[in-house]
């Protein structure tokens, strides 16, 4: 299970070297289960705000992500059937 990071004053805090380089906090990297390796991609938006992601995480690393145990099976024909309920709503609302 993937854990988070409350933003706020205790964010952790990295130095740039004299070479451009960082370390990722701890913290981070466990949130995010970095390891060496992991290819990083950055994003700065118009905000100047950056995003930061792994780009080479192992799809069998998904598996699970979803479950739940609680969760009620549905068969497909449900699923077709909700599908084109919302397709239907969108239309009507688009007029």
């Amino acid at each position: 299970m993937v854990s988070f990071i409350t933003i706020g004053k205790d964010m952790p805090i990295s130095r740039l070297t004299s070479k451009g380089q960082t370390t990722i906090p701890k913290e981070i990297r466990d949130a995010l289960r970095l390891k060496p390796g992991d290819r990083i991609e950055f994003n700065i938006d118009i905000d100047g705000k950056v995003q930061m992601r792994a780009l080479n995480k192992d799809i069998s690393s998904l598996a699970g992500m979803f479950y739940d145990p609680n969760r009620k099976t549905v068969t497909i024909e449900e699923m077709n059937e909700a599908i084109e309920q919302a397709a239907a709503d969108r239309y009507l609302r688009s007029k």
